[in-house]
């Protein structure tokens, strides 16, 4: 298998600018890289340097979920905006976290507002060749308001959006931390994954002990936690990296997978975030190579 290697650009590297980032990440080893942002500058410095386009982030997510129809239509068109000139750059998929602009938003509410503002951006995002890839962490505590982190949603979703130009960007991390079996999930959504993520997650039996899987109530423990789990990168957590990449071939995927960087032992300054990147990168290049 052959999948392109990629990554988010975690913020001490990204500080570094998009030349330096660009270098860093061929140095690592990897092809792509999901941006924050399309523009003809960074395209420029991507293609010098001889990488493509993983992601690059949509704007206006929060608004194609609020509770005011004016907003949510002020957001279509300027979502709509937004992928004809990514399409224009050459760029393939749109990453979005549905996560609405009420953050105590009951999920059921929120899809009712996906069902009125999403079939038109998909519509759009067909006819320019893009495809969308949302994220499935259920977003901020106490609520977890995000649409899209659960089978059961992911369901309901695609029975209302057949179109294969809105998918999954597949993150075992946030399954593993909900008790979701991330390799059952591939077999009934993977022809809907648009993207994947290298990001794993490491189940902390001590802490789980005790808080259950409620978040802890005087604190976590660990960096990008909330205390029965922790981020990591890939190799350090519980997800069968092999296993996923067996699957991913049987789909015939031909995305990249891209290193999320969110683990506390690499970060904080540059040199920790390089040595992540870098850990991740190795690890994967085993399976996708």
């Amino acid at each position: 298998m052959n999948v392109k290697l990629g990554m988010r650009i975690p913020p001490k590297i990204g500080a570094e600018g998009m030349e330096s980032t660009a270098k860093l990440a061929v140095k690592a080893g990897l092809d792509v890289l999901d941006l924050p942002r399309l523009t003809p500058e960074w395209k420029a410095v991507c293609e010098a340097a001889g990488l493509g386009f993983g992601t690059i982030d949509a704007k206006h997510t929060a608004q194609l979920l609020s509770r005011d129809e004016a907003r949510r239509a002020d957001a279509v068109e300027a979502t709509k905006k937004e992928i004809s000139d990514i399409a224009a750059l050459g760029g393939r998929v749109l990453f979005m976290c549905l996560v609405p602009e009420d953050h105590t938003l009951p999920r059921k509410d929120g899809f009712e507002l996906f069902k009125d503002s999403f079939p038109e951006v998909v519509k759009h995002a067909e006819q320019q060749g893009i495809y969308i890839a949302i994220e499935g962490w259920p977003g901020p505590a106490p609520h977890y308001p995000t649409l899209g982190c659960t089978p059961e949603m992911w369901r309901a979703m695609f029975n209302a959006i057949p179109s294969k130009h809105f998918g999954l960007n597949y993150d075992p991390s946030h399954m593993v931390r909900l008790g979701i079996d991330h390799l059952r999930a591939l077999g009934e959504f993977g022809e809907r994954i648009n993207h994947v993520h290298g990001k794993d997650t490491e189940i902390l039996h001590d802490e789980l002990y005790e808080c259950g899987v409620l978040e802890a109530t005087f604190g976590a423990k660990y960096g990008f936690s909330e205390g029965s789990w922790r981020y990591t990168i890939p190799g350090h957590g519980e997800v069968d990296w092999g296993k996923v990449a067996v699957r991913l071939e049987r789909l015939g995927y031909q995305g990249a997978v891209s290193i999320e960087l969110e683990d506390h032992r690499f970060w904080g300054s540059l040199e920790a975030e390089t040595q992540g990147i870098e850990r991740a990168a190795q690890h994967l290049a085993k399976y996708f190579r």
